[in-house]
């Protein structure tokens, strides 16, 4: 019985992902759902969720099976990029609350602790 509950424990922890509603009010803040949204922070960030090439390293290294596509696929498909922000945000938001995630995806790894993203959060918090 002991061995059944760890796996199970660990199998619970592996399946958290942000949430639907969480993924959507970040591509709001971001990109207000336009497929055709320019380049954000000086060329830097692509598609509608704003992905950094640092940020889809970081996705794919948790995440093999997204490095078929390229980064460059974060710029006009959402569906995949939306992939790429799961992986970034379970790879380093584990256990964390949708603030902590929201704020991960804005500063990085340790956004959550940045006052700077603090900012963002509330941007976030009011498409949830």
């Amino acid at each position: 019985m002991k061995y059944l509950f760890i796996i199970l424990a660990s199998a619970s922890t592996a399946l958290a992902q942000p949430s639907s509603q969480l993924l959507d009010a970040i591509r709001t803040v971001e990109s207000h759902n336009d497929p055709n949204v320019p380049d954000g922070d000086g060329g830097k960030a692509i598609g509608q969720y704003q992905i950094w090439y640092a940020y889809w390293l970081d996705a794919v290294a948790y995440d093999p099976s997204l490095k078929s596509r390229g980064y460059a696929a974060c710029r006009t498909d959402e569906a995949y990029a939306r992939k790429v922000v799961i992986a970034y945000l379970t790879r380093y938001g584990k256990g964390k609350t949708d603030e902590q995630l929201a704020r991960i995806h804005n500063g990085g790894p340790s956004g959550h602790r940045k006052s700077s993203t603090l900012k963002y959060w509330k941007k976030v918090q009011k498409e949830l």
